[in-house]
């Protein structure tokens, strides 16, 4: 019987998304577990992930032998080794190393599994089934609670040789008195253009001035309210949005150096924002590019819908 479906799987700090998923991008069930509710223990977590893909088989009319493979987006999930490391989201994985990959098969009764992170799965799913379908070479960013990046080059993925490359959201874009990341340096480019970093710099900014806005309205800033008062005509979201803009375009200069990407593909919350993003992105991007690149490298938003793009970026890993 021909294997024509495939099963996606996204791990978050949260939640955990699955879906059932055939060669057309279509979701045929789909289902939600917690992620956060194990604690430390690894296997209960795997044991629960299990029984929530074989139900969601089920729900789509489907038998384990009709499935090519399990595909898992998670964070700090090695394409080589099939373990989730160090990730200081998931408990179960925070302080030590889980063979995801062996594990979930196992309980799966040997049913493949194919582990990565969630900024490579996010560029699979749009290279196979959305904005970047076609293309070979380019660079996906994932904006969102942080920054990711998944490389393709020549039609491939970039790992590096330990499974871990593409960490272009922990580039340095401010050298002196950087904010502190998450990850234990400063400056990133995470703690500025993340949701969290750009709710940060609205907040360092009001309280450095006087200047009047709607946000100082608010107790606790988010990325949605700043996005909010920008669709209002806010002058200072909107200058948040430019300075946010300004510095994604610098860092998208320095990363096409590297590869040469026909396109910088965006996904994730606060991409949403992209009619305040795209031009100071656009502008500070070809301001700073190598002539060689000047005006051809296009930046793109994602053409997956939100609320699907994690379960099939997970689920490209496995055709």
């Amino acid at each position: 019987m021909a294997q024509e479906f495939v099963v996606g799987v996204d791990i978050g700090g949260q939640t955990s998304k699955i879906g059932v998923v055939d060669k057309h991008g279509e979701i045929l069930a789909q289902s939600v577990i917690r992620s956060d509710t194990y604690g430390t223990d690894a296997k209960a977590y795997i044991a629960a992930l299990a029984e929530a893909v074989s139900l969601c088989i089920k729900q789509a009319g489907k038998k384990p032998g009709d499935i090519r493979g399990v595909g898992v987006g998670a964070p700090n999930g090695n394409y080589y080794t099939g373990q989730v490391a160090f990730a200081p989201n998931l408990a179960w994985a925070a302080k030590t190393s889980v063979p995801l990959k062996d594990l979930l098969s196992e309980a799966l009764g040997g049913l493949p599994v194919t582990v990565t992170n969630d900024a490579n799965a996010a560029a699979l799913g749009e290279m196979t089934y959305g904005a970047a379908k076609g293309m070979t070479n380019f660079i996906m960013i994932t904006l969102g609670t942080g920054v990711g990046s998944g490389i393709v080059i020549d039609g491939k993925v970039l790992y590096g040789h330990d499974g871990f490359a593409g960490e272009l959201g922990h580039v340095t874009v401010v050298r002196n008195n950087g904010r502190m990341c998450g990850c234990g340096r400063s400056g990133c480019l995470e703690a500025y253009c993340s949701a969290m970093g750009i709710a940060r710099t609205a907040r360092e900014w009001l309280a450095a001035s006087d200047e009047p806005s709607l946000l100082r309205e608010l107790e606790n800033i988010t990325s949605k309210d700043i996005y909010d008062a920008a669709k209002k005509g806010d002058a200072f979201a909107l200058r948040v949005f430019d300075y946010t803009g300004t510095l994604l375009g610098r860092s998208f200069a320095d990363f096409i150096a590297f590869s040469a990407p026909e396109a910088i593909v965006l996904f994730g919350g606060l991409a949403r924002a992209k009619e305040f993003l795209y031009e100071p992105m656009q502008k500070a991007m070809n301001d700073s590019v190598l002539n060689i690149w000047k005006n051809k490298v296009k930046i793109i938003f994602s053409s997956l819908k939100e609320n699907d793009a994690a379960i099939l970026g997970a689920s490209a890993l496995a055709w």
